[in-house]
């Protein structure tokens, strides 16, 4: 299974970007230029300005734990993914009650087959953000990949209700790329789409989510 859209999933799985640009805006000692680079759209530029505050030594510990979850998101998506881990735990440990590194740690641990550890991050991310579809959509992945085919499905459909057109779309262009779904890429929950869904999670390698080079135009 390739490296899906961790940024788009972010998860999928972030907080609305200007709280947290806000958040670390109030940093002493942190200038704007290392702030717009933790925050970056580029990985390498995210992993450089994340860690350069993460050395700051006047941040405070929430600020410190979004650095250190935005600098293991840009490495997970450049598939870093076992050097990911210890930065979520770093994050994890600084704010308990982050949901979105937690989520995104549940991400990583499904992506390296370590569901058990993914699904008990996704239930406290769940337990702190309750109508994050990004969660829900994890929980369903993983349930998937466990053969919890009836569960999958409804954390899919809790997904959709929480994530609304947006995330219809994405499902829709997965499954229209998985060759299970052929109807149009509008946001609208039908029952072809949900027939889809049904034959997605009868399959382990089957992923409702499109790549990240797909759908860009169809979901924007």
């Amino acid at each position: 299974m390739t490296l899906r859209s961790l940024d788009g999933h972010v998860r999928r799985l972030i907080a609305p970007l200007a709280a947290l640009w806000a958040a670390c805006a109030l940093a002493p000692s942190a200038s704007s230029n290392t702030i717009s680079e933790c925050f970056s759209e580029n990985n390498e530029r995210r992993i450089a300005g994340c860690s350069e505050l993460i050395d700051n030594p006047n941040l405070d510990p929430g600020t410190k734990s979004l650095a250190y979850a935005m600098r293991a998101l840009a490495l997970s998506l450049e598939g870093a993914l076992t050097q990911a881990l210890p930065d979520y735990d770093r994050a994890i440990e600084l704010d308990p009650g982050s949901a979105m590194a937690l989520n995104n740690r549940a991400w990583v641990h499904y992506k390296l087959d370590r569901l058990s550890e993914g699904m008990s991050d996704v239930e406290r991310s769940l337990a702190l953000a309750p109508t994050s579809p990004h969660a829900h959509d994890t929980r369903a992945h993983i349930r998937q990949a466990q053969g919890e085919r009836t569960a999958a499905l409804r954390d899919y459909e809790q997904a959709i209700r929480f994530g609304g057109e947006h995330l219809v779309k994405l499902y829709q262009c997965g499954l229209e790329a998985q060759g299970i779904y052929r109807g149009p890429i509008d946001g609208l929950y039908t029952r072809d789409v949900r027939r889809a869904l049904e034959i997605c999670v009868s399959s382990a390698t089957c992923d409702p989510l499109p790549a990240d080079e797909e759908c860009r135009a169809a979901t924007s």
